[in-house]
């Protein structure tokens, strides 16, 4: 009889262990989410959701947020609760979610919880880099630009807008980069493209758009990755322009700062 009530205990034990191993998060318009906090950043909060641990990784913002009770026993405040028009006294849930309805919008095949981040991010930022032209481009372009090496720098700026972010970290990008190149060479050769892309959860990206030089107008395709330190962005991105002439093959440099 001993032992049987042992296993038992020991089989609840097994039970209510893992039931306890979660976080609650608590939002500002009163919702509450059992969850596994992954990331905390400046401005989101990254999680997965207790009933699917292997699920996506969804975000939202720190400032939709109250607070999160993590499974050792401990609590965090990320921002003010939501308070009572009267005297300034949190309210309850079910009032804290008529008065601050819901201000994400959500998609159609996810949890009322998977908000999409649709708010504009800018990340703009300084590039260095360099372009090797082929044969053929390189031919073309010494027609008006003689005496040119095939190996040119690269300085410019890159203005990047964040359209979006799904709940599972993709998001799109629209980026606009005006470069001038060939001034180790003594030569001003300005080049602008716009693209269109998207990024994963982990930083690949990938994008393509138009791409305009003194030599004509040209299709661009670009890839890259991003390394964080510090709240700084370094991106990598590898670009190449295909023509009937040949190709143009650019690898660039830089770094940027988040802001909205």
């Amino acid at each position: 009889m001993l032992t049987r009530l042992l296993s038992l205990f020991f089989l609840v034990l097994l039970l209510v262990g893992p039931a306890r191993a979660q976080d609650l998060l608590t939002k500002r318009n009163g919702d509450e989410i059992a969850v596994k906090v992954v990331e905390i950043t400046p401005s989101e909060v990254k999680y997965r959701r207790a009933d699917n641990p292997d699920g996506p990784l969804i975000s939202i913002w720190r400032t939709d947020v109250f607070l999160i009770r993590y499974a050792n026993g401990t609590k965090e405040v990320l921002s003010a609760p939501p308070a009572a028009a009267g005297g300034g006294v949190p309210v309850s849930g079910a009032a804290a979610r008529a008065a601050f309805p819901a201000e994400v919008p959500t998609i159609s095949n996810a949890a009322p919880d998977d908000a999409i981040l649709d708010e504009p991010i800018r990340l703009d930022g300084p590039r260095i880099g360099f372009t090797v032209l082929s044969a053929g481009v390189l031919e073309k372009a010494r027609e008006s630009v003689p005496g040119l090496s095939p190996f040119l720098t690269q300085f410019g700026w890159q203005f990047e807008s964040r359209l979006f972010r799904m709940p599972n970290g993709v998001s799109g990008l629209a980026e606009f980069v005006p470069l001038v190149g060939g001034l180790e060479q003594g030569k001003f050769l300005p080049s602008i493209s716009g693209l269109l892309g998207i990024r994963g959860a982990k930083g690949f990206e990938f994008g393509v758009g138009p791409n305009l030089t003194p030599l004509g107008a040209n299709l661009v395709l670009a890839m890259g990755t991003s390394f964080r330190s510090n709240g700084i962005n370094f991106p990598v991105n590898l670009a190449v322009v295909p023509g009937s002439g040949g190709t143009r093959i650019s690898l660039m440099l830089g770094f940027n700062a988040r802001h909205r």
